[in-house]
């Protein structure tokens, strides 16, 4: 069986991708700092038939992102498919954006896909084999985002670091991309506080051709084909996810 990483997989985009990889017959390592989250991943997993455990992970922690990879190598060679998933986006206009809110907002969303990466590359790279996916956004990828400079600058960041990847990558067989979703019905995206809450997301949907906010399973369904040898001819590609929108402005 083959080892699938997915990070920041309690919740959102990251747990419906979990489950979708849980289904594609992946042992799914669910990790998060969400632990009750992660849990119930995992309970659904197997309940499904899959196999799959959480592991907990702040993706700032080096040392635990290291610890983690190479427990799954030990057991299973290497990791077959990685997800660079987790982030947050908390509201911070310029005017209140201390170094500090930018340096842990890219720690956490850019630096910390680079730690899993870092990793996990080596050993895909010595068996030839393995495809990674980094979450990413609209926001920073094509556009910005108003009072999140430093979310879009991680998160244009990303894109670029697909790039570079996939390019050191791509000579040892191991395929790097990322997506790039539009508004996708989740907790972050409905918090009032960090986000556009329910009724700012209900006006979003009114700017999107297909007329509404995508499942976090759509999105899944995307990554899971990143990840897959249907797409093994993909790399250093940033899927955009978005119903149309960024094509209709």
């Amino acid at each position: 069986m083959k080892a699938a990483l997915v990070s920041g997989a309690g919740i959102g985009i990251g747990a419906a991708t979990a489950r979708a990889l849980g289904r594609d017959g992946y042992h799914v390592f669910v990790s998060d700092i969400l632990e009750a989250e992660g849990q119930a991943v995992v309970a659904d997993i197997v309940d499904d038939g899959g196999a799959a455990e959480f592991v907990l992970l702040d993706v700032t922690d080096t040392a635990a992102a290291e610890a983690l990879v190479a427990d799954i190598e030990a057991r299973f060679g290497h990791v077959s498919a990685l997800v660079a998933n987790a982030g947050i986006a908390p509201r911070a206009g310029y005017q209140i954006l201390t170094d500090e809110k930018w340096d842990k907002v890219f720690d956490v969303n850019l630096k910390g896909q680079l730690r899993l990466i870092r990793a996990a590359a080596p050993a895909m790279s010595a068996a030839r084999q393995g495809a990674i996916v980094c979450v990413s956004s609209i926001a920073g990828a094509v556009a910005g985002w108003d009072d999140h400079w430093h979310y879009s600058a991680a998160k244009a960041g990303i894109t670029g670091l697909v790039k570079a990847a996939a390019v050191e990558l791509a000579k040892h067989n191991v395929r790097v991309n990322g997506v790039a979703p539009g508004f996708v019905r989740t907790a972050q995206i409905l918090s009032e506080e960090n986000s556009l809450g329910p009724a700012g997301l209900a006006e979003a949907e009114k700017t999107v051709p297909m007329g509404r906010a995508a499942d976090p399973a759509e999105l899944a369904d995307v990554i899971a084909f990143l990840l897959s040898d249907k797409a093994s001819y993909v790399t250093g590609q940033t899927i955009i996810v978005d119903g149309g929108l960024t094509v209709a402005l």
